[in-house]
Formats: structure tokens, sequence, C-alpha cells
């Protein structure tokens, strides 16, 4: 599932493959921009911002799109077999003579003048792993609406740029409290830590191919990178696990009726605005559906 983390990793390729390049294939299959011809333009630079992707090209234009829950951007040699689904669900192709970029099921795609990308991402809130991140005005904005449940404040974008489902559940998870619980009432302390606890889990998977959450030592915070959940709110000493059993990769999402790592209990599964939102009744605290 597409997030902060993931949708950089995409930015990275695509930004290797492409810039500083001449577009010598272009291909926009939306209606609105199907007559788009970017040949003969050099793709500047791709970059990331939160779950959103700029590609900047000459001429003051940026092609911007969104993966949401199941999109994704290829990359291919002029050799290679095309591979992401199939061709009715290729939305945009772009190619040089190294490399043919191709983006399949994006729901967004749109082609936007580079001074107005604003309209496209100007209403995020700070980025998690970008240079404008900022915790104290994530934090903020979060306390603003202090009704609201933990989870979908996570979620908003407004608040703060690049957590997705998945960390929506581990970070709930991690903070010992479950996603329906509002902001409002979390424990003194609870959010500031939790918000720089996203930071350093974002920033420890951005060049990760398989996410990963529950690696003990990137839970706690090296002395000058703030705060970190206190030992009793970590899972500084998970629950014992037999030697030759592989190591889980997160605690709670995708685990349903599964034993907790930490208590035992079975993971729970509900929906939450329309997402499936899992937690641990044994260790998470606060209302549930």
């Amino acid at each position: 599932m597409p997030e902060g983390d993931t949708v950089l990793q995409t930015a990275t390729r695509l930004h290797a493959a492409l810039a500083g390049q001449v577009l010598t294939r272009s291909d926009l299959r939306v209606p609105r921009f199907a007559t788009a011809d970017l040949t003969g333009r050099t793709v500047l630079d791709v970059t990331a911002r939160g779950k959103h992707l700029l590609t900047r090209i000459e001429g003051g234009l940026t092609l911007h799109s969104h993966l949401r829950m199941d999109g994704a951007w290829r990359v291919f040699s002029p050799d290679e077999r095309w591979r992401g689904g199939p061709g009715h669900q290729i939305r945009a192709i772009l190619g040089n003579t190294e490399h043919t970029a191709v983006g399949y099921r994006l729901p967004v795609l749109e082609l936007l003048r580079t001074d107005e990308e604003d309209r496209a991402v100007g209403h995020l809130g700070p980025d998690l792993l970008g240079p404008d991140w900022d915790p104290g005005l994530a934090l903020d904005r979060l306390l603003a609406a202090p009704d609201r449940p933990l989870g979908e404040a996570l979620l908003d974008q407004r608040n703060l740029a690049g957590i997705g489902n998945v960390y929506k559940c581990e970070l709930c998870f991690l903070a010992r409290v479950t996603p329906w619980l509002p902001v409002g009432a979390l424990p003194d302390g609870v959010l500031p830590r939790l918000v720089a606890l996203a930071e350093r889990l974002l920033h420890a998977n951005r060049d990760r191919p398989t996410r990963t959450t529950t690696i003990t030592s990137e839970l706690r915070t090296p002395p000058n990178r703030g705060l970190a959940l206190s030992p009793a709110q970590d899972t500084g000493h998970p629950r014992p696990r037999p030697p030759h059993r592989v190591q889980e990769r997160l605690f709670v999402y995708g685990r349903a009726r599964r034993p907790c790592l930490r208590c035992g209990t079975p993971i729970r599964l509900a929906d939450q605005d329309d997402r499936p939102t899992y937690w641990c009744p044994g260790c998470q605290s606060g209302p549930t559906p």
C-alpha cells in the first residue's frame, strides 16, 4: 500500500530514470490530457510531496499523480517486457532513449503549470519525509480538532503528510491506544512522542523494499532526535518468540485473529472511515466499534 515512504522510493526511481533526459515518448491516457504532447521536453526532476508525485518538465509544466490504494509507476528498459497490469490499466507513459516509465491504475493524473503546484499539494501539512517537516506545526494541526478520533486525524494529510492506513494502525498500537480514541483524550505527552515516532519510522523505511515497524532499536530515540515513547509505552521488551520464528514485520496491520506480538491477544479488525483498521484489545485502551 503506497504511503509516504514508498511514494518517496517511487519518486527516486522515476528521477533516476527520467531526470535530465529528453522525452521521446509521451502518452497521457486520461480524457482531459489525451492530446497533450510532452515529447522533445526535458524532465527536470521528480519529487515526492507526502503521497503525491510531481514530475517537473521543461517549459514550466508539472505532471501530478497520486497512487492512492493501488496505483503504481514502473520503470522499464527498452527491451524489457512491461509488467504491472493489463494494458487497459495504463494511464501514463513517459519514455526516453534509455527508460520508459509506465503509470498503472493512477486515480489522479493531471498536467498543470509548475507555478500552480499549490493547487494540487498546497493543502498538505508538513511532510514527514520532506525538507519542510515541522513537528510543532503537525502537533498544532492535530490538536486543533481534539474530539476527532486519532486514526482519522493521522490519516488527514492536512495535518501531516505521508501517513497511510498501515502506519496509522502501527502508530496507534505503539501508543497503546485505539484509533477511535479522541486526540484530546490522549495521555499527556503521548501525542508529541507519537509524531516524533512517525517521523523516525518513515525515515527508517524510506530505502527498504519491505516496510518494517517491529525493529526495536528504531522505536527509541537517539540522543539528538527528540522524544520517544516511554519504556512503558514502547515495545522495548517485546513478547519472547522462539528463535526459529520468522521476525514479523508489522505489529498489527494485516494480522487479524493472529496473536499480538506483545500480549498474545488475538488482533481485531474493523472499519474506520471505510478503511480496514487493526488493533489489539489487550494492549490498546480506548473506544472500539
